[in-house]
């Protein structure tokens, strides 16, 4: 992105998201105005020659606490704007000017009829992926993952996951069930993951049973610094494909209090995106940020958190090997 130019601010054009000529750079619009994609980039589903689609998931059907993170994609959407015209944090380049990004839209599903929304997800998915164009979606309660998994394995093979969550999501379960903390237990059954060059960060609610993941609990990783972790988890997943899904409850409700599930104890908005720079290198294919429900936010810090890491995966993508 060229340097920052105040002028470009409030100029007649406006609405990038529609108007900019370009895919790459970043946006100077005004943070209040303005058609407000994921920062500020076009809005298409005419992939042809796109890098990255961004698009969002409003599904909270399966939330065992609190609802409201199907309103999730469009308040990390608005918080983003405050990010559009500057680096992420850490970084010395831009992924909005390394890659093509494209704003998807949501995939919309019936509510009446749950029992369709999985195929759905997954078709949806599977249509991107097609395109040659890598995913970054955006929920969503965390059940949102598993059908994205399924169509990323279908593409890429058996997956490593790294998981950034308070909870592990493994907790096992009857098939067929919705359930947004067992998801990644029906991924480790049925092969769409490996356990062991997986690793869950930032867990601190009692599953008795690991299912074979590596585990980074809360106190482990917060009392190390990012480069440690980052280590520990490269080490897990070595260079094979990893799907990275993050959960915003991962972060300490002090960070986050717009989610359904909040559990004290957690990540720093800090350490958690120390420790996303540090991963650069990893073989991401796939990502998502899930659990923002800006019902229970507190001025929008959840919302701008989730859009912030979600800027950070975007530069671990376009510094992948």
């Amino acid at each position: 992105m060229a340097d920052y130019d105040p002028s470009q601010i409030g100029d007649e054009t406006g609405d990038a998201a529609f108007t900019r000529a370009s895919p790459h750079g970043g946006s100077y619009e005004a943070t209040y105005a303005g058609a407000t994609s994921f920062l500020r980039c076009q809005y298409t589903r005419d992939l042809t020659d796109f890098d990255v689609a961004v698009s969002g998931v409003p599904f909270d059907l399966a939330t065992t606490g609190r609802p409201g993170a199907r309103l999730g994609p469009r308040a990390v959407r608005d918080a983003s704007v405050n990010l559009a015209w500057d680096l992420p944090q850490g970084w010395a380049s831009n992924p909005l000017d390394q890659l093509k990004i494209a704003d998807w839209g949501d995939c919309v599903f019936d509510p009446g009829r749950p029992e369709t929304w999985i195929d759905r997800l997954e078709a949806h998915a599977a249509d991107i992926l097609a395109t040659e164009t890598a995913m970054l979606t955006i929920g969503g309660d965390h059940f949102i993952s598993y059908p994205m998994i399924k169509a990323h394995a279908a593409k890429h093979g058996s997956l490593s996951l790294i998981h950034f969550d308070a909870h592990s999501d493994t907790w096992e379960d009857a098939d067929g069930r919705i359930d947004h903390g067992t998801m990644f237990y029906h991924a480790k059954e049925q092969g769409l993951i490996v356990p062991e060059r997986s690793i869950q960060v930032g867990l601190r609610t009692h599953n008795p049973k690991t299912h074979g993941f590596n585990i980074l609990g809360a106190t482990e990783t917060c009392g190390s610094d990012a480069d440690t972790v980052a280590a520990q988890i490269k080490k897990a997943v070595g260079t094979s494909p990893v799907y990275l899904t993050f959960d915003i409850d991962c972060l300490d409700p002090a960070y986050a209090p717009g989610t359904g599930t909040p559990c004290v104890g957690g990540l720093t908005t800090r350490h958690a995106l120390d420790i996303l720079r540090a991963l650069e290198g990893i073989n991401l294919v796939g990502m998502d940020v899930v659990e923002v429900a800006p019902a229970y936010d507190v001025s929008e810090i959840t919302a701008l958190a989730g859009a912030s890491i979600a800027y950070q995966l975007l530069a671990l993508y376009a510094a992948r090997p």
